[in-house]
């Protein structure tokens, strides 16, 4: 039984042994690649801490470039961790590489995609459109950038879903970071002599919240009243806020006058009696 005889000579000890110094050496790198990957994402994270620190960059363009850093410190990590693995099995990663690369050219029309995300993406960091932290619109979404990669851009909407939107599919994107914000309140008054008391109730609670608001930089400043078509005057409120600061202000406005307009007698028009003669409610 020439079978039997080639399976009892087999030398059952040394392979045990060989493959358990295999398992070692996997083990081994696994935990040097662990490491190593710590400690750069530290070294990193503290270098963007530092430039933020000196001023040297914006909190939101170093927090998007430490993103990316990292990103691609992780993907060379991990192709140095296979290449170490396929050395344990004595694989010739050149061969491989080789191989690699005429696979990829087969495949190249297919990845089209995939090349024009990173190229959209090299650019939408280059030029700055984006970083994270900003409140942006592009296509059908919109909401707050946390994350800017080479392949997609991460933008968590208002009701807290996370959309991944592929880079070559941000063709246009408004920007509502850049800059000062505008917070925007209007009010309906409906009679004359009404509208003199809500400038002067206005004016007196503008200079109040300019100096209990350090996130309003400009006003609240009244634009000149306005007729609208129900025949009730309207008041326009406007104030410049610091970024994403504008909802916030907005309410707090809405509200401050509001109760100064009951206390001084300024009757307003209910929501239901907007909304049926079709106008905006107040914003």
């Amino acid at each position: 039984m020439p079978d039997y005889k080639k399976f009892t000579e087999v030398d059952w000890g040394a392979m045990a042994i060989s493959a358990g110094i295999l398992v070692l050496k996997l083990i081994a790198i696994y935990i040097i690649y662990i490491v190593i990957r710590n400690i750069g994402k530290k070294i990193i994270r503290t270098a963007f801490a530092r430039m933020m620190h000196r001023k040297s960059m914006s909190n939101f363009r170093a927090k998007t470039l430490e993103t990316l850093v990292i990103s691609i410190y992780t993907y060379a990590l991990i192709f140095m961790a296979f290449v170490a693995v396929f050395g344990l099995f004595n694989i010739d990663i050149r061969g491989l590489l080789a191989g690699a690369g005429i696979v990829g050219l087969a495949i190249g029309f297919g990845a089209q995609g995939l090349v024009s995300d990173i190229v959209t993406g090299f650019f939408i960091l280059l030029e700055k459109q984006i970083d994270v932290g900003d409140y942006i619109t592009t296509g059908a979404f919109n909401g707050i950038v946390e994350d800017v990669e080479l392949r997609t851009t991460k933008v968590r909407g208002f009701d807290g879903t996370l959309h991944y939107i592929p880079n070559r599919l941000i063709t246009s994107v408004s920007n509502h970071s850049r800059g000062n914000m505008r917070a925007l309140v209007d009010f309906k008054i409906p009679t004359t002599p009404q509208v003199e008391e809500a400038l002067r109730v206005i004016k007196e609670e503008s200079l109040v919240l300019q100096q209990e608001e350090p996130a309003i930089l400009e006003g609240p400043n009244v634009l000149p009243v306005i007729e609208a078509e129900t025949g009730q005057t309207v008041l326009r409120i406007l104030a410049r806020t610091e970024n994403l600061k504008q909802w916030s202000m907005e309410q707090k406005i809405k509200d401050r006058l509001q109760q100064r307009f009951i206390e001084a007698g300024i009757q307003l028009p209910s929501p239901e009696v907007e909304d049926a003669s079709g106008e905006p409610g107040t914003e």
